[in-house]
């Protein structure tokens, strides 16, 4: 094969792959709007409807270790595809969800999907970064995630339009019987289209696997040889895999707070007073600037140290919480979108800080941060039971502290020794 050839066929195989980074960007920030439909659908309290958004990430607690092993014992290609086939079912799932209207069927059917895109971000990012010269490989799984970020985007404009087209949850206020038809249409039709996308991305996949796997890294074989568990007590047994942990779960965490919420605080009276429709399509902004936030981080990384600037943007983030708790009104509402901006370098940043801290093997630091982005399934649970004793404006108060707690974990993070400097990979997306 010529050197030209074997470009292009790597280039198409990228491409493919990159799609995925897509897929789960957008399916992760269905949750949102999902959320503030099903409040309204089922007729919930805050707790049950955040519920949702427990279901979905507490599959990361449960299925980042066995992910990582069975991405250890198999090649990656069939690692992608197993992950799509859940997919689908969590899909078809929330299909019969909707048509039976159950609700525990829909956190059954969160579940499933979100294990799926576990394994696939397990399976994917190392592709992402091999797919093409060495030297440009930090370049292209930061292209990826730019993909991914995109699907964060338009995923809650979307979820809104289909999902919330005339509901609205505010007491007193009850869904007439085709309002309410009209939105777990709009949930089915979407998973329906979603399913269907999987299995044509499914296939591209399958048709381009030899490819894919001749380029594709080889299994880790620390994982394969000594088992989950035993990676798991290696990664108990370092101080900064534990702390860069907490700043994972906290982070997420918070995060999934505000995005869940941020419909329904846009939507209440003593905010912007919007329908929850428009207050729905308004959640884009707030992942739309983390994808802004990435761009620019990505820049000002490569100039200051990331523990000052993990310090600065924990810090902005925390300060804006505070005003929203304090003060409330419709400027509490546009600050609130804002917080997306200061999110976005967080992840990446309490990843690579901790690989270049932790005394545990990559393998065990990596598998034990993936494993606790389960903290979008706590942090938001909590602030539902917040927001429903008291107002959405003083749930606030839960993600206030989380992004506390990171300015500590960044200040430390600036005075610890490093042990592994140059040897962290590039983080993925949640």
């Amino acid at each position: 094969m010529t050197d030209d050839r074997r470009s292009a066929t790597t280039t198409l195989a990228f491409a493919s792959v990159t799609t995925l980074f897509f897929a789960w960007g957008f399916i992760t920030s269905l949750v949102d709007p999902l959320v503030a439909a099903v409040k309204g659908i089922f007729t919930l309290t805050d707790l049950q409807a955040q519920l949702s958004a427990s279901a979905f990430f507490i599959a990361y607690g449960v299925m980042s270790f066995p992910a990582a092993g069975l991405v250890a014992r198999m090649k990656s290609v069939p690692s992608v595809l197993i992950a799509l086939m859940l997919m689908i079912g969590g899909c078809l799932t929330m299909l019969v969800a909707t048509n039976i209207e159950t609700y525990s069927l829909v956190l059954l059917g969160l579940f499933i999907t979100a294990s799926g895109i576990t394994i696939l971000q397990v399976a994917a990012n190392p592709l992402a970064a091999v797919l093409g010269h060495p030297d440009r490989n930090h370049f292209r799984l930061t292209f990826s995630q730019a993909f991914n970020s995109v699907g964060t985007f338009i995923g809650p404009w979307l979820g809104a339009t289909l999902f919330l087209n005339g509901v609205e949850v505010k007491e007193g206020v009850r869904l007439t019987d085709e309002v309410r038809a009209g939105a777990l249409a709009g949930i089915d039709s979407a998973f329906l289209w979603i399913a269907g996308l999987i299995a044509l991305l499914a296939l591209f996949i399958f048709a381009m696997r030899g490819l894919i796997t001749r380029a594709a890294p080889k299994p880790e074989e620390e994982v394969a040889r000594r088992g989950v568990g035993a990676v798991l007590s290696e990664a108990l047994t370092s101080r900064w895999t534990l702390l860069g942990g907490a700043a994972i779960f906290l982070y997420v965490g918070a995060e999934v707070s505000i995005g869940t919420q941020m419909a329904l605080f846009l939507n209440s009276d003593d905010v912007l007073s919007i329908p929850l429709q428009q207050a729905g399509k308004m959640v884009s902004l707030y992942w739309g600037g983390a994808m802004v936030g990435r761009l620019i981080g990505s820049a000002l990384l490569t100039r200051l140290p990331a523990a000052r600037m993990m310090t600065f943007f924990a810090s902005a983030a925390c300060l804006i919480c505070l005003y929203i708790f304090a003060f409330g009104g419709s400027v509490a509402g546009y600050a609130a979108l804002c917080i997306g901006l200061f999110n976005s370098i967080m992840f990446p940043v309490i990843f690579t800080l901790t690989l270049e801290r932790s005394t545990a093997s990559e393998a065990a630091t990596s598998g034990f941060l993936c494993f606790s982005i389960v903290g979008g399934a706590a942090l938001p649970a909590l602030t539902g039971v917040v927001s429903g004793h008291s107002s959405y404006i003083t749930a606030f108060i839960v993600p206030a502290a989380a992004y506390a707690l990171l300015v500590l974990f960044s200040l430390a993070a600036a005075r610890a020794p490093v042990h592994k400097l140059g040897t962290a990979k590039p983080a993925a997306g949640h």
